[in-house]
């Protein structure tokens, strides 16, 4: 299968690495510019090396460029393909808000631990070796009482106890004690001429120096000092002894021997001395001269631990090297359990310079290595058994605050999955409603708010469903009224054959979509026309069927060759009988009010109670210009003579339907010519507004002012007077206007 541009281009698309937005376009564009310098660059420096070279730094810094940007959108692109999801993010969040925090918690306690570890492992060491300055200094303190005693007697400077001490303690084997009256060297009878190496501190005369401060106020000296690049601690007593002072020191080295006791009970211990290996010590009561050397830590030599070295104090002749330790007694102690790591830890010495008096903050570095077990040992020491009560307390400490993550863990995992679970659902619903698959329900299995929300889903897509039955429904209903409307439009008469005597016109204009509203002109003969106008009780589809069975019927009683039927009829109430026979005599007319008579008989037969009409029908005689009409109930029609009199047609009966066997007057009125037959239905008389109804008055004087105007244009006076009457309001009724002039 071969790979063209549009499906290989279609396929990142749709994996969303295509460069579609200006950052990607740039990204794009920055890398291939570095790209193409980069070529360039190569390419140049088969001529020239010098020349390929100025273009390094803009490959360099395009590149810089481009990567920044292509992070920039790795990072959008994982974040919109990962925290798509609301699972995903919620777990990101709980990642964020619970677990990262206990990470950074017990990161920092751990990394605390391990600096209060390291830092005690130090404190330890630096507390032994104080306390054995205290120890030399009581001693010491001593030999000068008994020296100083001496001298107050006049007798030579002596310290039997020291011989003693010599004898009975090894320790004070390696120790060396130098006494001086002012700045005279006492001899001692213990003194070892051959191992007095160390001068009287003349810094004790200076009045600026804080530990000749200190011992002119009666407190002792005891530090660790740096004599000709080597360490001592040094117990320094001062007493006044006649006119002059007496001052008493004691010295011992720094030794492997010294430290290797403190190490023996905690670890390995290194001593890294200040002075680089070809540093030479100063001679005797002269200040130390050379170079001047300052630790730094090193991760590239090979202890850790490097020097420099500033010769001469000038700028550019600094040296770096690697460190070797001075010495390293002990050795890390063997674990207890896994937990038992080695702690590693590095603490400056603070020694004072003994030709100076000058206080070293960094001229020496202890490097000790131990476990936390070794330190839990001096730790609790004074504790005794109480000690493993407190580290077990400690450990089921530890152990309930990881119980209590765990179950946080378990929880929040649970209540993600529960809300993660009801939006996907509620998602996987929507979907289905988008494919218009409406009996789709979510199924609910506990009763929070989530399932409130499911509930409420559902219902909604219920009252969907049922508003699209509802809509398809109405559809089915309204295009039946459509077809009722056209059914109800062929009743009306679309052509009407006038008489040369008399010009004719209807109108009507359903409130709703189909009329309960009736008019109709049929031709009887040559010269004579039947007039009908109704208003059909109630509206709707009900009201239209009844006045298509008032259509039918007059319609069928009023054809041709109707009135010339074989047997006589009792129309209505004639002769008591009560019966409707089956024709009319011969030769004897179709009359209105037997018309009205037979059609109040067949509605009140076929229709319920509440249901009836108002009928108005009317025979004009062309040949005599005399309408003979009877009015079942309609509201009077109106004759307006030419000069504006008006004439009422009031002779007929009750409505039509609601009762049976009931007789219809007749009444008879001849037609001037342009005198004007007005009918019309309440729809027109009655619509009211803030002033009132309309009103008949108002519709004799519209048609009274334009009479000599053509019908149709009359019927639209007429009409739009009445929607200005209704304004913005529904029409309420069926609008039925009939209008007819004789000429």
């Amino acid at each position: 299968m071969q790979w063209t541009y549009p499906d290989l281009r279609g396929q990142l698309v749709k994996a969303e690495l295509w460069p579609e937005g200006r950052m990607a376009r740039l990204a794009c564009y920055l890398a291939g510019m570095a790209a193409g310098l980069f070529a360039l660059q190569k390419l140049l420096g088969l001529f020239a090396k010098t020349w390929g070279e100025h273009l390094g730094g803009w490959v360099g810094f395009l590149t810089f460029l481009a990567a920044v940007l292509f992070c920039i959108l790795a990072f959008r692109w994982l974040k919109r393909r990962i925290l798509w999801r609301l699972r995903n993010r919620l777990i990101v969040t709980y990642v964020f808000i619970g677990v990262i925090p206990v990470v950074l918690l017990v990161a920092m306690a751990g990394f605390s631990l391990f600096l209060f570890a390291g830092q005690f492992a130090s404190y330890v060491v630096i507390s032994e070796l104080n306390s054995q300055l205290r120890s030399v200094e009581a001693v010491n303190a001593a030999i000068t009482n008994e020296i100083a005693a001496g001298l107050a007697r006049g007798n030579n400077p002596t310290a039997e106890s020291l011989s003693g001490l010599k004898k009975r303690d090894r320790a004070w084997g390696h120790r060396q004690v130098r006494a001086w009256q002012g700045t005279k060297t006492l001899p001692l009878p213990s003194d070892a001429p051959a191992t007095s190496s160390f001068s009287y501190p003349a810094f004790f005369d200076k009045n600026d120096n804080e530990y000749a401060k200190a011992l002119r106020e009666g407190k002792p000296f005891h530090e660790i000092v740096s004599d000709h690049g080597k360490l001592y601690l040094r117990v320094v007593s001062v007493l006044p002894v006649r006119t002059d002072t007496l001052t008493v020191v004691t010295s011992e080295p720094l030794d492997q021997d010294l430290v290797g006791k403190i190490a023996a009970d905690l670890g390995e211990i290194t001593l890294y001395e200040g002075t680089a290996p070809d540093e030479s010590p100063s001679p005797a009561g002269e200040k130390a001269s050379g170079p001047k050397t300052n630790f730094s830590f090193n991760a590239k030599s090979k202890n850790g631990v490097a020097i420099t070295q500033n010769s001469g104090g000038q700028k550019g002749q600094n040296a770096t090297q690697d460190l070797p330790p001075t010495f390293t007694v002990g050795s890390s102690p063997q674990p207890v359990n896994f937990m038992d790591q080695e702690i590693p830890f590095a603490t400056f010495l603070q020694t004072v310079d003994w030709s100076s008096g000058s206080t070293e903050q960094r001229s020496s570095l202890l490097k000790v290595k131990t476990r936390p077990s070794k330190l839990y040992g001096h730790l609790f020491a004074a504790l005794g058994e109480f000690a493993g009560l407190v580290v077990d307390a400690l450990i089921a400490v530890a152990i309930f605050f990881a119980i209590i993550e765990l179950i946080a863990l378990f929880i929040g995992t649970r209540m993600t999955r529960t809300v993660t679970a009801a939006v996907a659902q509620l998602h996987d619903a929507t979907r289905h409603v988008d494919r218009g698959d409406f009996s789709h329900r979510i199924p609910v299995k506990s009763s929070d708010q989530l399932a409130d929300l499911a509930i409420s889903f559902n219902s909604m897509t219920a009252s969907i469903e049922k508003l699209i039955l509802e809509q398809k429904e109405k559809q089915r209903l309204e295009n039946e009224l459509a077809i009722a409307q056209e059914v109800q439009a062929q009743l009306f008469p679309r052509q009407v054959s006038e008489l040369e005597s008399l010009e004719v016109h209807g109108f009507c204009r359903p409130a709703r979509t189909v009329s309960g509203d009736y008019y109709d002109f049929l031709t009887a003969s040559s010269h004579k026309l039947i007039l009908a106008v109704g208003d059909i009780s109630g509206k709707g589809i009900s009201a239209a069927l009844l006045m298509a069975t008032i259509h039918s019927a007059v319609r069928a009683y009023s054809v041709e060759n109707l009135p010339q039927m074989r047997e006589p009829v009792a129309v209505g109430a004639v002769a008591g009988s009560g019966r409707v026979l089956a024709a009319w005599p011969e030769g004897v007319e179709v009359s209105p009010g037997a018309l009205l008579s037979l059609l109040n008989h067949q509605l009140y037969e076929s229709t319920p109670p509440e249901k009836y009409a108002t009928l108005f029908l009317g025979i004009y005689d062309g040949r005599s210009h005399h309408l003979t009409y009877s009015n079942g109930g309609h509201l009077p029609p109106i004759l307006i003579g030419k000069d504006g009199t008006i004439r009422k047609l009031e002779a007929g009966g009750t409505v039509v339907g609601l009762f049976d066997n009931m007789t219809y007057e007749e009444g008879a009125v001849e037609m001037h010519p342009g005198e004007i037959f007005l009918a019309y239905s309440d729809g027109v008389t009655e619509p009211e507004n803030d002033f009132g109804e309309f009103g008949e008055q108002r519709l004799i004087d519209i048609v009274r002012d334009n009479r000599d105007l053509p019908l149709p244009q009359i019927s639209e006076i007429v009409t739009h007077a009445v929607d200005t009457w209704i304004g913005d309001n529904e029409q309420p009724d069926d609008v039925t206007l009939v209008l007819a002039r004789a000429r």
